[in-house]
């Protein structure tokens, strides 16, 4: 059904979490796989006094590395084709706007993101990278809720009942 995927990682529980999920319907359906990584480029830090963005981007770009060798390897190991690519986001282009070109000029057929479950005035001040995909979205979006950790995590402490 699905033959190209994007997923969108940052490094966080959630978003491996969603690559997890994505690597397995790629292998299930045949399809290839592209982790997509955001640089976020966040023009509040740049005003600080004796602020070198420099530092933050290196650092957020050495993240990056580490998880494309990661999930490269994640991928290679389950047979599925791809590679993690990368994006800046900047004042004129956030991270969900930067997300759907990447899957537009991927090609995607179906966008993978995991939810980092805020709510309420967090939610209202910090925004939603899932859900402005979502709302923004021309493909089918699955999303992978944080809290789903939680209940696994819990299922798999209980003891199996014979």
């Amino acid at each position: 059904m699905y033959t190209r995927i994007l997923v969108a990682v940052d490094g966080s529980h959630t978003s491996r979490r969603a690559f997890a999920a994505a690597l397995d319907l790629a292998r299930s359906m045949g399809a290839q796989l592209q982790p997509f990584y955001v640089v976020e480029n966040t023009p509040v830090y740049f005003e600080a006094p004796g602020y070198d963005p420099s530092i933050l981007r290196n650092s957020l770009l050495a993240q990056g590395k580490e998880l494309a060798a990661q999930f490269g390897q994640n991928m290679r190991e389950q047979g599925v084709e791809g590679a993690l690519a990368t994006g800046e986001a900047s004042s004129l282009e956030d991270v969900a706007t930067v997300i759907l070109h990447a899957a537009a000029q991927f090609g995607a057929d179906l966008l993978v993101l995991g939810t980092h479950g805020r709510r309420g005035v967090q939610r209202l001040i910090l925004g939603s990278v899932a859900e402005r995909c979502v709302r923004q979205a021309t493909l089918p979006v699955l999303l992978i809720p944080a809290a789903a950790a939680a209940s696994e995590e819990e299922t798999s402490d209980k003891p199996a009942v014979a």
